[in-house]
């Protein structure tokens, strides 16, 4: 029952070190079970979403929208029986199988948990079994099945500066975090977007980016791609953060969703950062398993010198 307490004062109670230890307590651990809170806490957890009543089941749907975006993104648009019964949190996802097999995907909702449809941005993964279905197969009117919600890299309650940080099709679960954000209607915190892909083909969706600037008070975003020459900014996004802008003088909770090496570089910046932000959750795409597939690997991470994590 050991937690992380992001903020809050609390009696630590009694407790041996085989449960949590002085120094885990100096670094900000607390023990539930035997704290008595002073004031209002915030907690983080180990566990997975189902005790925020998103648990996963079945569901079928149908297509209403299928296409390319670009050269190698699709969306996938889908109408859901039973709707109300989908809850889940910005940024979880699902596993959709692969119409014709028994196989499945996992994909993050590329939409905001009130919105009557669902979406996903999917790879162009060249013979990749879901590309193939929706290159040749797929169509409006098609049925297919998904279990889901799952995932614990989701939105936290928005209290400090929030950076978002999307790889590719990592793109996908901060759209529906923005949209989250959007029709939050106190929100009262900066926001800032940065969005990293290889190349301008491979950036989708911009406009409906930019729009958020007329929907949440305190918005900017801009694009960094590794190989374009011409591009204003190039390289990698770490290269481009702002102490200031974009962590907040290390007072941001950072959300980044990206491929292994993005999520790796992302995550030594922030270990070798003066200011890290204070709060730094991920999720990363796993290369070694199917197309598309996920880890499953969703960790919050406090980006402090202690670099305690938790959520694991």
């Amino acid at each position: 029952c050991k937690a992380f307490c992001e903020s809050g004062d609390f009696d630590e109670g009694e407790f041996v070190d085989d449960a949590m230890t002085q120094d885990e307590l100096d670094d900000g651990f607390c023990l539930p079970c035997q704290a008595k809170p002073h004031s209002d806490m915030v907690l983080q957890i180990r566990t997975t979403s189902i005790l925020a009543k998103t648990g996963p089941e079945t569901f079928q749907a149908e297509v209403t929208k299928v296409g390319a975006l670009s050269d190698t993104v699709f969306e996938l648009e889908l109408e859901v029986e039973d709707r109300e019964r989908l809850n889940f949190l910005p940024g979880q996802y699902v596993n959709i199988t692969v119409p014709g097999s028994e196989e499945t995907r996992s994909y993050s909702f590329a939409t905001g948990p009130q919105e009557d449809k669902i979406a996903f941005l999917i790879k162009n993964t060249p013979n990749g079994l879901m590309t193939n279905w929706l290159k040749n197969v797929a169509k409006v009117g098609d049925k297919l099945k998904f279990e889901g919600p799952m995932g614990s890299f989701f939105l936290r309650e928005p209290l400090q500066p929030i950076l978002l940080l999307a790889g590719g099709t990592g793109l996908a679960p901060v759209m529906s975090i923005m949209e989250s954000l959007a029709n939050d209607e106190l929100l009262d915190v900066p926001v800032r977007l940065i969005y990293g892909a290889n190349t301008n083909v491979d950036l989708v969706r911009l406009e409906e980016i930019a729009a958020y600037k007329d929907r949440i008070a305190d918005f900017d975003f801009f694009t960094v791609l590794s190989q374009e020459d011409d591009h204003e900014r190039k390289g990698f996004v770490t290269n481009h953060m702002d102490p200031s802008e974009h962590l907040a003088d290390g007072e941001a909770d950072a959300y980044l969703c990206g491929p292994p090496p993005m999520v790796e570089a992302v995550r030594t910046y922030f270990d070798g950062h003066d200011t890290p932000p204070l709060n730094f959750y991920y999720e990363k795409f796993n290369a070694n398993q199917q197309p598309g597939a996920k880890t499953g690997e969703e960790v919050a991470e406090k980006a402090e010198k202690t670099a305690a994590k938790v959520g694991v």
